[in-house]
């Protein structure tokens, strides 16, 4: 059985659809990544999970509980990052995991019991009597985390937990990750592919609200579209590229770059299960083109997310993933006096 399972689900703003029949499981000890563009549906979803919002349709359910009839119990089971992180810059470090620890509550022993461990887990030793509004991003998003894991929860929910760090602290975060990880089951939303080829076991991609693709980065890449071919030739790249792309094979053809020289560089997408390479061959020597190069190119995760997402995707006020508190950059329940502001003086990490 899954630990984590949405079947169906619905969840609407109105007339908007943020989140239409969504579903998959999550497996124990997994680590999934959550992938879909700015209003795909990821927040609200990760919403649906934490009881942040109630579905309006369909059924979530953690170890074969429901959630609508077991809340607490399983909220309990669930440790929640989200992507605008809820910290209280007036509080110390430390301060704000014992009260984060006590919300949840536990008692003053099992905070005590646990603190010593997350603070080394999570690297924050050097700021855990610093104010929370003298720290950078990289260690607000390490506290941030550090109470997400005090409890103990089996399930881990982090939404684009390495947003706006810089390239050392995504590599930072990343390791973090992975190794609280290793005994729990994670959900990660994340706009960074080399997060999820290094950090998760299975990806989901959310476009419009509906579940578009599931399961591991290799198989979905060798599972979906046709080949990616590189063409160089020496021909004009325009009309090169309109009667490349016409071809029954080809599902999209285009033009990179253009020498004086007249050749030509074009990256060519494959039909589903097509490879253009004979058709565009073909061409080339119907048309008295040089063909200079022709070769098959390695699909990357980001070539499969274009494909599943770039024909439907708009603006994120046109999908319906902001709500009220999203689109003013807040958590739930959090004033914009309490969201976290960068101060002068701020401890790097």
């Amino acid at each position: 059985m899954s630990l984590v399972s949405l079947t169906d689900v619905v969840k609407r703003f109105g007339e908007t659809v943020a989140v239409d029949s969504a579903t998959f499981s999550i497996d124990r000890g997994e680590v999934v990544g959550f992938l879909g563009p700015n209003g795909a549906g990821k927040t609200t979803t990760m919403r649906l999970l934490t009881q942040y919002l109630e579905p309006d349709g369909g059924a979530i359910s953690i170890d074969g509980l429901s959630i609508e009839d077991h809340p607490v119990e399983l909220r309990r089971r669930i440790g929640y990052l989200p992507e605008t992180n809820p910290l209280y810059r007036d509080m110390l470090a430390g301060e704000y995991i014992t009260f984060m620890g006590r919300l949840r509550g536990m008692t003053t022993g099992e905070i005590r019991a646990r603190t010593d461990d997350v603070v080394a887990q999570t690297g924050i030793e050097a700021v855990y009597y610093r104010p929370i509004n003298q720290l950078s991003k990289g260690y607000r998003q390490r506290v941030g985390l550090a109470q997400a894991i005090l409890s103990q929860p089996e399930i881990l929910i982090l939404d684009a937990p390495t947003e706006g760090l810089d390239p050392n602290q995504r590599v930072e975060i990343r390791s973090l990750i992975r190794d609280v990880g290793t005994d729990r089951t994670v959900l990660l939303s994340t706009h960074v592919m080399q997060e999820v080829r290094k950090t998760c076991s299975r990806v989901v991609i959310i476009n419009e609200g509906r579940i578009v693709a599931d399961g591991s980065v290799d198989a979905l890449v060798a599972g979906h579209g046709g080949a990616r071919v590189m063409v160089e030739l020496e021909a004009p790249a325009d009309a090169a590229a309109e009667a490349m792309g016409g071809l029954p094979s080809v599902a999209r053809a285009d033009a990179l770059e253009a020498d004086a020289g007249g050749r030509a560089r074009f990256a060519i997408e494959g039909a589903s299960g097509e490879d253009p390479r004979p058709d565009v061959s073909r061409l080339a020597a119907a048309r008295g083109w040089t063909l200079w190069e022709l070769h098959l190119a390695q699909a990357s995760l980001e070539d499969l997310f274009h494909r599943l997402t770039a024909e439907s995707a708009g603006p994120p006020d046109e999908t319906g993933d902001e709500t009220a508190d999203e689109a003013s950059g807040e958590t739930p329940g959090q004033t914009s006096d309490e969201a976290p502001v960068e101060a002068a003086g701020e401890v790097e990490g």
